[in-house]
This record gives C-alpha cells, structure tokens and sequence, in this order.
C-alpha cells in the first residue's frame, strides 16, 4: 500500500466473477475513487472488464444494509448485532430439538465462493447441523461437472481445465468467455487468451446457438440446436473410434473401460444425431479429425452444455474425448490445477470412489449429489406438509427466488417458514423474507483469497489481498458474522467467534500430524499451532493450509509479495489426482453408462422436435451472460446496469416475421412454469428456432430495498420452469434448451 499527501492506493483482487483479477484501488480517507488493473499482478497483468471497474461503486452502493435487521411484529427493522445472534440462538435451537436436524435447509448462493468467509465457515456450519437439506447454487449451474469428474477420476473437485497458454486447438462448447470470463476455468483475460490461440496459428471450434463474441473470434461456429451438445460429442467420439484416430499416449496406463466407451457410442454416428444437432454430418467428422490432428488440444465446456437435459452426459463426453486424444494430463491439453492451499501430493493410491443418491429428498427422492439435493426442490420440501419438512433456512448469499425453477412457488414456502436467515448486503427479492438479516461489509473492507478459483485457475499461483479499507465502526466483518452464526445455530452461543478458528485449527493439525504423508507428520499439535501467523482466526487458518500445502509457503511469503506469486504454469499430475475404487480413469462408470439409453432415444430427432417426445416445439429457449453483470447481485450497480446489459427477448428475424413480432414490442413467452413477458430485440445472432432470454432479472417484488434494479427490473426468465425438468444425475435443473410459445402482446 502506497500513500500521498490526498490519497492512497491498495491493491485488492477483485471478487466479481471468477477470472479474480489483481485491482489497484484509489483510495480517499475510505472511499474507493478509481479502480484500474494491476499492471503487475503474477496472474491478471493488468486486465480488467466493466465489473472490477465498476468495483468503488458497488462498494459504496447506498442500497447495502450497514446493520442486522430483525422481524418484529411482521416488519424488518435495524437491530444491533447482539440481539440478532440472540434471536438467532433462541429460535434455531429450539426447532432442531423438537424436530430434527432436517428442519434445517441450508442454501448456499454464488457470491460464496467469492469470498473467504464463504469459503471457511460454511463446513463448519454444516458440520454442527448435521442436516442432509443442503441447496446450493451448483445445482443451477456447475453439478454436471463435478458428478462426471467424481464418476471419470473419484474425486468430484478433480477438475481439468484447458492449458489456454499452451493449446493449438480448443473446443468449446456453451461458453462465452468473452462475457462470462470463463466458468470452472479461472483465467484472468481469458478473451486475450483466444485471441492469442489465433494470433499463434491454434485453432478455436465454438458450439453455440448465438454468434456471440467468443464465436465471432472463431474459426469455425458451429450453430447447434440447443441441449444437442452431448449428441455431437458423442458423434465425434464415434467417429475416432470409426477412424481409428484415438491415441491415449501416456495416459493409456492410467485408463480403464476404452473398449467399452467404443461401444457404447457405436450408435452415435454423425448421420445419426445430425437431424437433432441440426448439423451436416460431414462438418462433424470433420471437427473429430481436426481434434484428433491438432498438435494439442482441449475441449472445453460450461454452463450452456451444463445446465440442459443430458447435463451430466455431456460433461462426461468433454472428457471422454481429452482421454481419447491423449490430450487429458497433458500440456496444451487439460490439466489438473494445483492451488496453494490444496493438499501436498500424496502417492499414487487407489481411492474411496464417488456414490451418488446416499440419500433422497423426502418429497421427490431426489438423489443426493456431493451432500446436495436439487435447489429445484427447495420450495416442495418447505410447502409439502408432513414428518421432516424444511421449518427453518439459513440462506448464505443467495437469491434463489430469482435464481431457481418457479420462483413464484419459492417465494410464498419462504413467507411460510418458521424461522429464516439470511447473511445479504443486501434486502433483495429471497432475503426480504428473513426474520434476522445479517449484512456483511463492503468488499474493500474484507481480507481476500481465492480459495476456490485458485483449484481452477489456469496458471498456479497465491495471491493475497489484506483489507483495504478499516471496518467501519460498528460493523462486523464477514468472517466474524458467519463465526458468530455456527456458535449461534451451534449451541455455542456468545463464545468467543475466534474459538471457531481454533477449533478447526486444532482438528485439522491434529489430523495431519497422524498422516504419513503430510509435511508434519508426527510433529507436536500445540508447536505448529504457535507457529501460525495473522491478525485474525481466518489469517491463521489460511497461513495453516499454506504450511500444509504442495509449495512450502506462508502467510507472511504472500504478505511480501503483494502482486502474487508465481507458482508456475500445470503440470501433468494425473497419478495423484485419481481417488477411484481402481485407482485409475473409469471411462465408463455405471451410473453414466445406465443413463446413456435416454440419450439413445434421442438419435435421429429433427431438429424441430423435442428429444422428450412431446409436440413439436417451434422455439426453443437459451439463457445468456453479460460482461456488465453476474447472476442477480449486480443490478443494483447503475454503470452496470445499461447499455448491453438489458433483459430484452432475442429472436432471429425470420422466427419474428413469422410470429409477427416487432423489435422493442412485448412478446408473451409461455413454458412449462407460467409466463412472462419481455421486449422483443430482433437479431440475427440468434439462430432460426431458437430465442434467448438472460438469467438474473426479475426486480418487481415488493419489500426489496434495490432502487437501481427496481428502476429496471426486467422479468425472470426461471419463472418459465416449474422445476420438473432436471438433469436425472447431478439434479441440475435444466435451464437451457427448453420448448416454448411466443406470441406478440396484442
């Protein structure tokens, strides 16, 4: 941190998306006035998008709640922070005793993991609880990927991502990084890493049904039929088979079950899924060959090809195909990241696997995947009466009124639960239902690690940004409220919150000492305890895993390095990685090869028919991302929340003429859950067939406290879905690629 006479600056890394770029803050006394890049941050280099620029003014955002609000005879109103936690233990506590742990559902929204509060206490939490309702945003976006990564590598977190530096050939399926900057993939510009892949002569093959700005880079765009991605992957899968290009290289001694997988896609020829992907079948050999031929590939894809009706499938033929090109653990191909704060590498031993459905939820028999049922459940498991109905919700930064299937039944189970809390800046359209509503501070003033992105980052490296600005007097910071809300729930209640850090601290030593493996094996528990630096709980546990960790680093190393450190770019690693019951890659796991006959059904579907059977369904619906926005948490930002940023109908030209639709006119959009209605933005970035609403809108509810997203509040594209779509393996509901109606407003 640097000083003038007027000002200072601070370096911060930025906690708006997941590309966690390095930011240099203009500070005056404690407002944050400028924000730009941090030229010489280890893993950013300077790049910045509207979001971290735009970060002062989300700090300082007149909407955020600065003290705890408690219900009192119906109405919200300012309380102190003691008698919050108060109400907190003496309503929770109760409920559990009388009915159960399971009374207790737990939802857990996107800006968690952005956080390091979000990152360290919410374990701790459930662990106390013991309840199996755990709803989290995953299951709206990203469980595809970590049930198929859990299925392929035993490890559900065990995530490769595209070496973007080193690639010649990149493959990407439902991802626009230009607007999104990547998903599961943390890589700080990650545009200018595309461009560079061209600018060095690679290649970039993008599947999407909108010309977004990733596909207009691309040297081919491929308009596929929504929800079609695991048919062509499978295609392409068949065709390597078919033409003998598979070549696994080193990775052969690693896998198991190729035979098998080469059957299993025997039927999925290009001829064969053509109608339903809307494809020529010879541009789909075409792209195997080219895969099959580039020097170095990786295939990649994220939330358009996650969140549709074979979610699962398509996540797990990403990697089918990395394997069966030998690009899977492979420089230029997709790697296995290696964080600072992961475990220090073990030997290469066979694992406990990964089960899905160790439990159901009580209503529909969800299986569980990864300790979470379907946040598509939610509202059902509050409103069906009956023996272990959800009585109470901690809500930790989440809005899923806007953000899961059917808000609107949401809504109302949340105004009938016993007992709610919410930890929210802000009064938004899910946390105006709470009974406490704990508001945590300002992001300048909270300490940050990226302890989640850094597991998927594209580049190894530690960065560690201290608080910006002091704590304003009379709040308190993230850590503490989430530390005071397990003693709270806990029954723990008025501890001091510091003893939760050195709970965790004396279990998790005590663990590592008794490993073989670790880096202090056998060494004394209260010795290593007494090493630990920080100024605070959450310091000395992140200064904990560093010790811990694969890099033999500290927390005092990261304070002398503000800019980062460079801890090189991924390795191949894949011996470690791999927890499965055999210790290798199962290409075929069960689970996956019982839920490939419904992805059989859909073979030979025209493109203008469901897979599902039903009628033929004219249009078919696309969410999409924003530069200028993140899910539902920023539209309160009002340099963010205009130009391009708007929640208008995309429709092709010919789909509008036909329909009768004029551009900047309301269109009615009809589906399985309602509908809703939206202006019409005419464009042919949008494929024939095929319309696009962005996800996050929905404003108008009353009892928020959001006047810029009021002012525009646009519709919420969810309240389409009823929730009874799901993918049947990570319950992730299907947000993409479904039928719908649109008719002009007349």
């Amino acid at each position: 941190m640097t000083r003038t006479a007027a000002t200072r600056t601070a370096l911060r890394i930025c906690p708006l998306c997941e590309a966690t770029c390095g930011l240099t803050l203009t500070i005056e006394g404690t407002r944050v006035s400028r924000v730009r890049g941090d030229r010489d941050d280890v893993f950013s280099k300077g790049f910045i998008c509207p979001k971290g620029a735009s970060f002062g003014e989300l700090d300082a955002d007149p909407d955020r709640l600065r003290t705890p609000l408690v219900r009192r005879n119906g109405e919200l109103q300012e309380a102190s922070w003691g008698e919050a936690f108060d109400v907190i233990a003496a309503r929770i506590r109760p409920l559990i005793e009388e009915h159960g742990p399971n009374a207790v559902g737990v939802v857990l929204g996107n800006p968690n993991v952005h956080t390091m509060a979000g990152a360290l206490y919410p374990p701790v939490l459930l662990s106390l609880l013991r309840t199996r309702n755990l709803f989290t945003a995953s299951t709206l976006d990203q469980m595809p990927k970590h049930v198929s990564s859990g299925l392929l590598f035993g490890d559900p977190v065990a995530i490769p991502v595209p070496d973007l530096d080193r690639t010649d050939h990149l493959l990407l399926l439902g991802a626009n990084p230009f607007d999104s900057n990547g998903s599961l993939c943390t890589a700080a510009d990650f545009p200018g890493k595309l461009k560079a892949l061209r600018r060095r002569g690679g290649t970039l093959t993008v599947v999407d049904p909108r010309r977004t700005r990733t596909a207009q880079l691309a040297d081919r765009h491929i308009a596929i039929r929504p929800g079609a991605d695991a048919l062509l992957l499978a295609a392409i899968a068949q065709t390597l088979f078919e033409e003998k290009l598979t070549d696994l290289g080193a990775l052969e001694a690693h896998v198991e079950g190729v035979a098998e997988v080469a059957e299993a896609v025997r039927e999925f020829t290009p001829e064969a899924v053509a109608g339903a992907c809307d494809m020529d079948a010879e541009e789909i050999r075409t792209v195997a060959r080219e895969l099959a031929a580039a020097p170095t590939a990786a295939v990649y894809g994220r939330v358009g090809s996650s969140t549709v009706e074979y979610g699962t499938l398509t996540n797990w033929l990403v990697d089918v195909l990395n394997v069966l090109t030998g690009n899977l653990d492979r420089p230029g191909g997709a790697l296995f990241p290696l964080s600072a704060t992961d475990r220090a590498p073990r030997p290469a031993a066979p694992g406990k696997g990964f089960a899905l459905g160790r439990w159901t939820s009580r209503v529909s028999g969800h299986p569980e995947a990864k300790s979470e049922l379907p946040m598509a459940a939610l509202a059902e498991e509050i409103d069906t009466p009956g023996d272990g109905r959800i009585r109470a919700v901690i809500s930790l930064a989440a809005n899923p009124v806007l953000s899961a299937p059917d808000g609107d039944r949401l809504d109302q189970a949340l105004a009938g639960l016993d007992f709610m809390v919410s930890v929210d800046p802000y009064l938004n359209e899910t946390s105006r239902h709470a009974d406490v509503l704990l508001p945590p501070p300002p992001p300048s003033q909270s300490a940050h690690f990226d302890f989640a992105f850094n597991a998927f980052a594209v580049h190894n490296q530690a960065r560690y940004s201290p608080a910006a600005v002091p704590l304003e007097e009379g709040r308190l910071g993230e850590c503490e409220i989430q530390a005071r809300l397990v003693l709270a729930v806990g029954g723990m209640h008025g501890a001091d919150p510091g003893a939760v850090d050195d709970m965790v601290i004396e279990r998790t030593l005590t663990k590592a000492v008794a490993d073989p493996h670790s880096p202090v094996h056998g060494k004394d528990v209260k010795e290593l305890t007494a090493q630990l630096t920080g100024g605070s709980g959450p310091e000395r546990r992140l200064d904990m895993m560093l010790r811990l960790g694969p890099y033999d680093l500290t927390l005092d190393k990261l304070l002398e390095q503000p800019h980062g450190i460079d801890l090189g770019p991924l390795q191949p690693r894949i011996p470690q990685v791999l927890k499965t019951r055999s210790g290798r890659v199962e290409l075929l796991p069960g689970p996956i090869a019982a839920d490939l006959p419904r992805l059989r059904s859909a073979l030979g579907a025209p493109s203008g028919r469901s897979s599902g059977g039903e009628r033929p369904a004219a249009l078919v619906l696309v969410g999409r991302r924003h530069l200028r926005s993140n899910n539902s948490w920023m539209h309160n930002v009002a340099t963010l929340n205009g130009g391009s940023n708007r929640c208008t109908l995309q429709i092709h030209p010919a789909d509008a003429a036909r329909l009768g639709l004029e551009d900047g006119a309301q269109a009615r959009i009809t589906a399985d859950g309602g509908e809703v209605e939206a202006p019409v933005e005419i464009t042919d970035a949008v494929r024939t067939g095929v319309v696009s609403l962005p996800h996050g809108w929905g404003h108008s509810r009353p009892g928020t406290r959001m006047s810029v997203a009021a002012a525009r509040p646009g519709v919420n594209v969810n309240q389409l879905l009823d929730g009874s779509r799901l993918d049947p393996l990570s319950g992730t509901a299907v947000l993409n690629g479904f039928p719908v109606e649109v008719s002009p407003m007349r």
